[in-house]
């Protein structure tokens, strides 16, 4: 019977719903899972990289975490090619906004707008289909200070303390709603953030090289903020902290 609405993006079903959009947030729920945690000292943001054959050369950048302006940073859900061209227009979005606003930077809410009202239009235009992509958006502005996001492929977009999505983003966010509270340090974010993440992981001797972990705070000398990519070594003492058995 779903075969009648699978044809276009715009028909919706008896019950409702776009089967196009549902399809792309399967699509995103098979990837690894990521994780951001908001704190009153900074947000954490990490991540699953993406398993990939030992042929290809080491990546030298980061896999699925963005910054996309100095005080925003981006996690990416699903399928990166679909991921990009978002990424590169609100790269492109905030240079705009701080050439005409004297070196202002965009208020965060404001890009999110943007990048879900291209999100959506895709829901509703015959011959396109939804992003199969979703993102997590951290930052800090002067409006309303640190801040975290999640988008969707049907252009919603919502506000978190904390928020696991992904692959097996259920168990991760029953670690996480139990365990925040509203006092948490910077550290205790970092910690929270990497159990969260094993949790999600199919092994039970995770490997370094598998995270990635960006933390978005104040820079306590130049008094910007500023994000800060773990290394390898940081993320291993992490892992043997909280008492996993980090694999060599």
């Amino acid at each position: 019977m779903s075969r009648r609405y699978d044809q276009k993006t715009t028909t919706f079903t008896n019950d409702g719903k776009l089967l196009q959009v549902q399809y792309a947030i399967e699509a995103i729920n098979k990837t690894g899972s990521a994780i951001g945690i908001l704190t009153k000292e900074g947000i954490v943001l990490t991540t699953e990289r993406q398993d990939v054959s030992s042929l290809l050369e080491a990546p030298t950048h980061s896999e699925k975490i963005f910054q996309l302006d100095s005080h925003l940073y981006s996690v990416v859900n699903g399928l990166t090619a679909d991921a990009n061209y978002l990424i590169d227009i609100a790269r492109v979005e905030a240079q705009n906004y701080k050439y005409h606003y004297g070196g202002e930077n965009i208020p965060i809410e404001q890009l999110i707008v943007k990048i879900c009202d291209i999100k959506q239009s895709y829901t509703q235009i015959g011959g396109l289909r939804p992003f199969g992509a979703a993102f997590l958006f951290a930052g800090h502005d002067r409006h309303l200070g640190y801040q975290l996001y999640s988008t969707d492929p049907s252009g919603n977009y919502f506000g978190w303390k904390a928020i696991a999505i992904g692959q097996k983003n259920a168990e991760a966010n029953g670690l996480l709603k139990p365990s925040y509270k509203v006092d948490i340090t910077l550290e205790e974010g970092i910690n929270l953030g990497i159990k969260a993440l094993v949790k999600t992981m199919d092994t039970a001797n995770p490997s370094p090289k598998k995270i990635e972990m960006v933390v978005i705070s104040e820079n306590k000398t130049s008094k910007k903020i500023e994000g800060r990519t773990l290394k390898e070594a940081e993320i291993r003492a992490l892992l043997e902290k909280n008492g996993f058995n980090a694999e060599k």
